[in-house]
């Protein structure tokens, strides 16, 4: 299997519940990598600015993170900078994307892509 996870959830809005969006794509990203399926974890829109806060010592997500971090495919380069996160991004070392869809924009990282190319594709 070929398991493409997208993290858009925002980690400034509703805490509960992005928290556990997140824990959820952290958590299925680990069982598929686990199982030996390949796994993309990718962070787009508001999630963009998860990996700032995940590289915060003793965050309750950070051991789980750690555990998938060689599958991080990267985040959204497009959207890290609307969501004004291209700094953290890049000063935790997540890869910024730059999938070519749109050229009116620094391009957002592509959900079709992963689908087209027969990913099992799953947002949160």
């Amino acid at each position: 299997m070929k398991a493409a996870v997208f993290v858009l959830s925002d980690p400034k809005g509703g805490a509960e519940e992005s928290l556990g969006r997140l824990f959820n794509a952290l958590t299925l990203a680990a069982e598929a990598k686990r199982a030996g399926d390949e796994v993309a974890l990718v962070f787009a829109g508001a999630g963009t600015r998860w990996p700032g806060e995940l590289s915060a010592p003793g965050h309750p997500a950070r051991a789980l993170y750690d555990d998938v971090r060689d599958v991080v495919a990267g985040a959204s380069c497009a959207c890290a900078d609307v969501w004004g996160a291209t700094d953290d991004v890049e000063a935790s070392g997540v890869p910024l994307l730059r999938d070519p869809a749109d050229p009116a924009s620094p391009g957002p990282a592509s959900v079709r892509r992963y689908a087209a190319e027969g990913w099992s594709t799953f947002v949160f």
